[in-house]
């Protein structure tokens, strides 16, 4: 009895190193659902090798939360086809695969309950460092970036969110944030009046940066209404238009934090910024102007909508 009692701890040894050792024990992995795992589990194969190449996946494999708008590879085929140089995503340069795909990417987690009709900051940045704008549309149907659509919703990840979308969305700059907005119509159809001298969408498709307060399709319509003889834009003499359009463009990429009480010179005379009652522009026409919303971040510039047209 004396010997079992000692030979006993030996034994209870032996047997726990023997089912610690790696030739008899099937090692238990543990189980992840992260952002790239739904990807991964979902044939997002498009996306996994973009996010791979841009070296993204520790990022979106961390806490987070984020949300993520996932294109499909129908979607990211859609963005090679629109390159001939583009023949697989190893052919996208890094800096740009990664500026594209972090415009997929929000911090925090939003649902699609919570979307409105609305610019969020995406992980992508722009001049001074500022996050790009992503716009938000869900009156009538849902649309990102001004024709992105949903295929799948609310995806639940460990660290966010996933939104299936059916294109790759690219960072827009000032004049595509104009055009992908229904409210700016009229600024659209002004900057594009074939009378001009001057080409203003070569302009601001520029590298600028550039600060761009744009009127909205009301603010165009009170302007024509301003004169009798104005039915259209095209009524308004090119001179006049030309002088107005340049009136409301600023050389740098100036956010709303960043505006300050004095003169500002635009590209065709001075306006005045003043904080005093909220964030306005007084004009050398002695025009007092409300800036209604702020800070929609493209690639080369910043646009601010405005309710009324700047006049000189």
């Amino acid at each position: 009895m004396k010997i079992i009692k000692k030979l006993l701890p030996i034994l209870l040894l032996s047997l726990f190193i023997y089912s610690c050792d790696d030739d008899n024990d099937d090692t238990i992995m543990p189980v992840t659902n992260t952002i790239v795992d739904v990807a991964v589990n979902n044939n997002l194969s498009s996306l996994v090798a973009a996010v791979t190449r841009a070296d993204l996946a520790g990022t979106l494999s961390s806490p987070g939360p984020f949300t993520v708008f996932a294109p499909t590879n129908e979607a990211f085929q859609g963005l090679l086809d629109s390159n001939a140089d583009w023949n697989s995503v190893n052919d996208i340069p890094v800096e740009t695969l990664r500026s594209v795909l972090l415009f997929h990417v929000l911090s925090g987690e939003v649902k699609s309950t919570d979307l409105a009709d609305i610019y969020v900051n995406t992980s992508s940045t722009g001049p001074n460092d500022e996050a790009l704008s992503l716009q938000v549309e869900v009156t009538g149907a849902i649309e990102f970036n001004g024709d992105a659509k949903p295929v799948i919703v609310d995806v639940e990840a460990s660290n966010g969110v996933v939104h299936v979308i059916d294109k790759v969305m690219l960072p827009p700059n000032v004049v595509t944030v104009a055009l992908n907005n229904a409210g700016f119509t009229s600024l659209v159809a002004a900057l594009t009046d074939n009378r001009h001298t001057t080409n203003f969408v070569d302009v601001l498709n520029g590298e600028g940066p550039y600060t761009v307060f744009a009127p909205t399709n009301d603010a165009f319509q009170a302007l024509l209404d301003s004169n009798a003889n104005w039915n259209s834009l095209g009524d308004i003499p090119i001179a006049t238009l030309e002088a107005v359009l340049l009136y409301h463009v600023v050389g740098a990429n100036v956010q709303s934090d960043e505006l300050e009480n004095g003169d500002v010179s635009t590209l065709s005379g001075t306006i005045t910024i003043d904080l005093t009652n909220g964030a306005q522009i007084k004009t050398s026409s002695s025009q007092t102007i409300n800036i209604i919303l702020t800070d929609v971040q493209g690639t080369n510039g910043v646009v601010h909508a405005i309710d009324t047209v700047l006049l000189p």
